[in-house]
């Protein structure tokens, strides 16, 4: 689509940063509603982000996507923090005001949600408790958003202990001690009583080991999500599909993430289609 001299531009800010399907995603919302502007892949290294992120106004940008590393860095440099964004401590999204300055929020938690609301329709967050296998950033978000919803109490495994009770220990701050941490040797027992399972780490992703978690615990009801979505039906969601779980695939997060942002920058609120899906899985 040509651009002109008015067009609103945003982007994604990461490094490396080739990998991101943003651009892609956002390129096709912005020739489906015929919008004058353009989103941009901004690799910037690690010891620049910040100088990067306070240049936004300056450029002229609306805003920008935030990818790994700089979510922490991101969330340090912007001049306000939304409510998403403060209790995770972690920013995805940055908006410029009008004002010229900048508004940090975090919008997976919202992709997550609203993935697994598309993905396993009538799935209730309340049903019971929610098993999250890894603790890294994605974990934070996702914690988050499924104790937003409803959850009663999020069960936390990871394969390095420490690391989980120093999440749980963070999100016990902003929302209160939900958030309950078993050794790995009881992965496979606490399932017993999960109503939501999600792996938040990167195995059973493309060239990385399957998960390592045997489902026969799990109540026949629970729903199965997990975050990766190269490929799209990971070894744990197949063990999954083949109990007769109702499963959710992880590309629904990366499209629902980007909605708000989306709209903030270039003003209009985009749909999530299957015709969405197929165009950005097939970069």
């Amino acid at each position: 689509m040509i651009i002109s001299g008015k067009a609103k531009v945003a982007g994604v800010m990461g490094w490396p940063v080739g990998h991101s399907r943003s651009p892609r995603l956002h390129g096709f919302w912005l020739d489906k509603y015929g919008i004058d502007g353009a989103y941009v892949p901004l690799s910037v290294p690690p010891e620049r982000a910040a100088e990067a992120i306070r240049a936004l106004p300056a450029l002229g940008l609306r805003g920008c996507n935030v990818t790994v590393p700089h979510k922490e860095i991101a969330a340090a440099t912007v001049d306000h923090l939304d409510e998403s964004a403060r209790g995770v401590g972690a920013v995805n999204t940055i908006v410029v005001r009008e004002d010229g300055s900048l508004e940090g929020r975090n919008t997976d938690g919202f992709g997550f949600v609203e993935n697994l609301r598309a993905g396993a329709p009538g799935w209730r967050a309340d049903a019971g408790p929610a098993v999250v296998v890894g603790a890294g950033g994605a974990a934070r978000g996702v914690i988050a958003a499924i104790l937003d919803a409803g959850a009663p109490e999020v069960w936390l495994v990871n394969r390095t202990r420490e690391r989980a009770d120093a999440l749980a220990a963070d999100l016990a701050a902003t929302l209160g001690p939900k958030t309950r941490v078993f050794d790995w040797v009881s992965r496979e027992t606490i399932l017993a009583e999960a109503a939501l399972l999600v792996n938040t780490t990167t195995q059973g992703m493309a060239g990385q080991p399957p998960l390592d978690l045997d489902l026969r615990h799990l109540p026949a009801s629970a729903v199965v999500t997990d975050i990766v979505y190269t490929p799209l039906v990971t070894p744990l969601l197949a063990a999954a599909a083949e109990r007769g779980h109702r499963t959710v695939d992880g590309i629904g997060m990366l499209l629902h993430q980007a909605r708000p942002g989306f709209a903030a920058w270039f003003g209009v609120e985009p749909e999530v289609t299957e015709e969405l899906k197929v165009f950005v899985l097939g970069s």
